[in-house]
């Protein structure tokens, strides 16, 4: 492991995002994290908080002279995205995130680096252990499991919190001030089925759909970007319409947050066929490669010989499922009216495996506008019902409304510029950011989301920008002298 990151500079950040490298941290599995954060608001002698929700608040008092300023929550969540490249041995139950410098970024080997978010973290737990920074009345509020539901922003009491400034250390791009967010909903889709026996002679085979870069369901689903769920569902239509390709079993994507990356499937083609859907297949997957070659270059499609299956689904079920899953709608759905360039509404087919007579598909829906998300919702299942799928849509969480007259996005609009002789854009994000959850049950507070510039979260390929990381610590250290007073 290269722990150059430790002579990175603000020391006191990299420091502390070393240490959380250390600790397993993946959403749900955060027992760990939230024991070492507790235990370092304790060592500082600071009240320190763990509510019902897993979520750790720890207080520290205002700097002296500082006592008749808002009090400010510095917020970010304690769990990370669990991806690895597929030849990477990684336990992230276990193993510790391996950093490596590359120029001005810094990213993991083969696997999540966590700067999402826990270079917020890291920011928040500097700010608790210096002596020397002038801040007013301060609470850090680590959140639990924000990347598999915030559920630690949903089981957020009322009255709790005391401050009535939020800074959201949970955005990816430095020079923007993110004010707006989108919400979001969990859609799950099964499709119930038995089992087959296979007539006649029959080959099996293996399809597997790789190397795609995958990302961020909410921040990069603009980018056009392969969704193997949707390329595997092309492959096999394809497969079964002209050669009778049966499906054994499926298993596509992990994450509902992340554009799926793999897709892996069990098949069964006749004898008479096979030959001549191995040939389709290569034509049909090089200009899949083609369409695609801008933004996945490392985009690999393959059909191998494999055991045969003992059984398959039944051929009625795996239909309606082909034929809905390819009409299911998928990646931006509309941009938004009020902010140039913001996607508006969008969906992510996630997930889609098979198990125990069951095809499971699941998926993210995301929108700034609460009538349209509404709207792709049933959109979305009637499509299913069509097909006699059953849906559920759960998870449901609010967006954030922008608020370009806040009082605290001027100051910090005005701090970004002098000290950076930049002017910060004012954004709001297709992605779900707590603040709209937090929001909705403190809703006289004035949020701010920003951070340091991070690419790629939710991929192996997540890296942070060095110099942008000392710029997000300046930018928060100069913020916290020029709060407000009450």
């Amino acid at each position: 492991m290269n722990n150059n990151i430790l002579q990175l500079s603000p020391r006191e950040v990299w420091s502390n995002f070393h240490l959380l490298t250390q600790i397993p941290r993946v959403s749900g599995n955060e027992e760990k994290i939230r024991e070492f954060i507790s235990s370092f608001g304790k060592k500082l002698g600071l009240e320190s908080i763990v509510d019902d929700a897993g979520n750790v608040i720890i207080r520290k008092p205002a700097a002296l002279g500082m006592e008749h300023c808002k009090g400010v929550i510095l917020q970010s969540h304690l769990d990370m995205v669990p991806q690895k490249n597929l030849d990477k041995h990684h336990d992230f139950a276990t193993d510790p995130i391996a950093t490596i410098l590359d120029g001005d970024w810094v990213h993991a080997d083969g696997t999540t680096l966590g700067a999402d978010n826990g270079l917020g973290v890291a920011a928040a737990m500097a700010v608790l252990e210096s002596r020397e920074l002038l801040h007013g009345t301060l609470e850090a509020l680590f959140t639990s499991n924000e990347e598999s539901g915030m559920t630690g922003a949903f089981g957020l009491k009322p009255g709790l919190l005391k401050g009535e400034i939020l800074l959201n250390m949970d955005s990816e791009d430095d020079g923007e001030l993110f004010i707006g967010c989108a919400g979001g909903s969990n859609g799950t889709i099964s499709f119930s089925y038995r089992e087959q026996p296979l007539p006649g002679e029959w080959k099996g085979f293996m399809i597997k759909v790789t190397g795609l870069k995958g990302g961020h369901s909410g921040l990069d689903i603009h980018l056009g970007r392969g969704n193997a769920n949707k390329i595997m569902n092309r492959l096999l239509y394809h497969g079964h319409f002209h050669h009778g390709l049966l499906l054994a079993s499926i298993n596509g994507g992990s994450l509902s947050n992340a554009i799926p990356r793999e897709s892996f499937v069990h098949a069964a083609l006749p004898d008479s066929t096979a030959l001549e859907f191995l040939d389709r297949f290569t034509i049909i997957a090089g200009a899949i490669k083609d369409e695609l070659s801008a933004v996945e270059p490392t985009l690999k499609i393959e059909a191998v010989s494999a055991a045969l299956p003992e059984s398959v689904i039944e051929e009625r079920i795996f239909v309606q499922f082909l034929n809905a899953l390819y009409a299911c709608p998928n990646g931006v759905m509309r941009m938004s009216n009020d902010m140039a360039g913001l996607v508006e509404t969008s969906n992510n087919i996630a997930i889609v495996q098979s198990g125990s007579g069951i095809i499971t598909i699941k998926m993210l829906l995301r929108s700034s506008v609460a009538s349209s998300k509404v709207d792709l919702e049933i959109m979305i299942k009637s499509l299913f019902d069509l097909a006699g799928a059953d849906s559920v849509f759960d998870g449901r969480y609010p967006g954030w409304k922008p608020d370009h007259a806040s009082p605290i996005l001027k100051i910090m609009q005005e701090i970004y510029h002098k000290k950076f002789a930049e002017i910060p854009e004012i954004r709001a994000v297709h992605a779900g950011l707590e603040c709209g959850i937090i929001g909705s049950t403190y809703p006289e507070l004035k949020m701010i989301s920003f951070g340091p510039t991070i690419r790629s979260p939710h991929s192996p390929d997540e890296k942070v920008n060095i110099p942008s990381v000392q710029k997000f610590w300046d930018f928060l250290v100069e913020t916290l002298k020029n709060i407000p007073f009450k």
